[in-house]
């Protein structure tokens, strides 16, 4: 076909292509004829066929016209770059399909399946769903229990929510025994459906005192949250008192709940640095370590025999670290940085 031209008609049935898109790749200036007849009619020769060649081939990887021709007009343009571009994409496309088809994954559990989903439902579901994105990430969200929605998990929560509605509307005190059973087992399914994460567990508080500020309806309110707290550390003092005397016990009571949000924060920091595999020598986690001890102090006294005695309990009373986040393997880590403040 060397000395062959074709008429925009012939190229486009040899090349598959439409009369119509030949011309617009003539208007944007991608492909155009080396000549025309004196009829007017578009005349493509070798150099113009193989260039057409190169504009499919780079459309089958999914480029747009403008970077075709971006990319042809470059002579020293490197095609695996282009080829990195494409897959940079095409990451990015399954990236937001899967992040879709979570979403719609969980708006289909989250609907009954024997009736069509009244307006309400499908908003307050969208609205739930926008909420989660604003404290997890992707990544962060197919790690979080709470996130898959089981029809057994609604259920068992569904259950507990009831059971503390209940007790609150019968003024039941939060020192009772139905409010200690219930506390322990809200916490410990707490505990789960945040992953054992601190941080997700922190998050997961802040998304719903955002969902009340807005005026939204919340399953768990905060009077609701107050009254789990209290039942669950009366719960845990119960268990201190069978290992302290009156005076220890008194001292326990009147600080065990000060510095909540700075054991929070201490408590996300140091599952942060375990998960992340940093040593108890590394200077930051003696910091930590350090820390530690001083809301420890303040809670227990600096009484070595009293800090001694809740030691022991929480070595023999394993329910005293269920519901908290923290696990012995914590308190190893925390040790271990302290013995290394000790060396240096």
């Amino acid at each position: 076909m060397e000395n062959t031209v074709l008429k925009i008609g012939e190229l486009a049935t040899r090349s598959g292509l439409t009369v119509r898109a030949l011309h617009h790749y003539d208007d944007i200036g991608l492909l155009k004829p080396s000549a025309r007849a004196d009829s007017g009619y578009r005349l493509y020769n070798r150099d113009d066929v193989e260039r057409l060649h190169k504009i499919q081939a780079l459309r089958k990887f999914g480029m747009s016209l403008a970077d075709i021709g971006t990319f042809l007009a470059s002579p020293d343009a490197q095609f695996a770059d282009i080829v990195a571009q494409q897959i940079a994409a095409l990451d990015q496309q399954i990236k937001q399909a899967s992040a879709l088809r979570e979403r719609l994954s969980l708006l289909q559990r989250q609907m009954p399946s024997d009736a069509a989903p009244a307006l309400e439902d499908w908003l307050g579901a969208l609205e739930h769903m926008k909420l989660y994105e604003q404290y997890f990430t992707p990544e962060e969200l197919r790690r979080l229990p709470f996130w898959q929605q089981s029809a057994r998990r609604n259920a068992n929560w569904r259950a507990m929510v009831n059971e503390l509605t209940s007790l609150m509307a019968r003024g039941v005190s939060p020192d009772s025994e139905q409010a200690s059973a219930l506390s322990q087992r809200w916490m410990e399914t707490l505990e789960h459906d945040t992953a054992t994460n601190p941080a997700f567990a922190h998050r997961m508080t802040l998304m719903l005192q955002q969902e009340q500020s807005e005026g939204r309806r919340s399953p768990v309110t905060e009077e609701m949250r107050h009254y789990i707290g209290a039942a669950f550390n009366a719960r845990k003092m119960a268990l201190y008192a069978k290992y302290l005397d009156e005076d220890e016990m008194r001292y326990l009571r009147a600080n065990s709940r000060k510095h909540t949000d700075e054991w929070i924060l201490l408590f996300i920091k140091v599952h942060q640095q375990m998960e992340q595999g940093v040593a108890p020598e590394d200077p930051a986690s003696q910091a930590l370590a350090q820390e530690w001890m001083r809301l420890f102090h303040a809670r227990a006294g600096s009484n070595p025999a009293t800090q001694d005695k809740i030691r022991h309990a929480h070595e023999v009373e394993p329910e005293l670290l269920k519901g908290t986040w923290v696990s012995q393997d914590t308190i190893a880590w925390i040790r271990q940085a302290l013995a290394a403040c000790t060396r240096a």
